[in-house]
């Protein structure tokens, strides 16, 4: 599978998620951010999280990032499959999250 497509399948799982869970829609409500993911050989997508829900998935570097993950393909694909947890990846330095540490958290919701 294309990285496009994973990365759309998550955005899927995610907002359907968070469309049902009420939990997870109250902890983002009003948070607004822009998401950039940097694939350090396999190109860089950003995506926008608003009202809850991630949309705008797009390639290409973002104007503005609030957070940048940067990882290579074969770590991302593990991180996706739940081969190895974003802490371990972070720990190991297979996996750098610039951004404040509240968004630093906020990305393991978004696994």
């Amino acid at each position: 599978m294309a990285v496009e497509e994973v990365l759309a399948s998550i955005v899927d799982r995610f907002n359907r998620h968070a469309a049902r869970t009420p939990a997870v829609a109250e902890e983002l409500d009003g948070l607004e951010r822009t998401i950039q993911v940097r694939l350090t050989d396999a190109g860089t997508y950003a995506v926008d999280l608003a009202q809850g829900r991630l949309t705008n998935l797009r390639s290409g570097t973002a104007k503005h990032a609030d957070v940048t993950i940067t990882t290579d393909s074969r770590t991302f694909d593990a991180l996706v499959k739940k081969e190895i947890g974003p802490m371990k990846a972070l720990v190991t330095r297979k996996l750098s999250i610039d951004g404040s540490l509240e968004d630093k958290l906020l990305f393991r919701k978004l696994l």
